[in-house]
């Protein structure tokens, strides 16, 4: 009776894997940053991207939003931790309802909801921005999260080419469960 999972809870395993990615897209948030004039940007988005194949929508979801947000927490852009926590979740549930509901083929539902995910994502930080600071700083840094969530989605995507056709994708996703 104690090892029977049901769809409403999560293993400990499931649990172990989600910190894992959680910290690993903290420390490809936090660690590996491009200084730009209006912030920064970075390859976090990747790894929040790739856990979505590896993990699913739910936990990969919860992964992102703690990994993404400890890092502005970390960094020292607290007024970005709520905004960065909601919007991490929400594009990772919409990427994950494409590639594992709505369209049949898994990675061409990925592919769709990674870009669908990401132009949330822009809109999401867009709005925060508007209302945070300015339109002026809103449409500079327009770009510049294009940019980020446009590199996200192709290294994510080249990762999981290569994990599908080794077959890792599914050993991970069995581990994580």
């Amino acid at each position: 009776m104690e090892n029977q999972k049901t769809k409403n809870t999560f293993s400990v395993r499931a649990i172990c894997f989600t910190a894992i990615m959680a910290a690993l897209i903290f420390v490809f948030t936090f660690t590996f940053k491009i200084p730009l004039g209006t912030g920064y940007t970075h390859i976090g988005d990747s790894i929040i991207f790739l856990s979505i194949a590896l993990l699913g929508a739910k936990k990969s979801s919860i992964a992102a939003g703690i990994g993404a947000a400890l890092a502005d927490l970390i960094g020292g852009y607290s007024e970005w931790i709520v905004p960065t926590f909601l919007i991490k979740f929400i594009m990772v549930l919409i990427c994950g309802l494409f590639a594992e509901k709505l369209i049949k083929n898994k990675f061409a539902g990925y592919i769709v909801g990674a870009i669908i995910g990401g132009a949330f994502q822009i809109c999401g930080y867009t709005v925060a921005k508007l209302i945070i600071f300015d339109k002026a700083y809103a449409l500079t840094t327009l770009p510049e999260l294009v940019i980020q969530t446009i590199v996200g989605i192709i290294v994510a995507v080249v990762f999981i080419s290569v994990f599908n056709k080794t077959k890792v994708t599914d050993k991970l996703r069995k581990m994580a469960e």
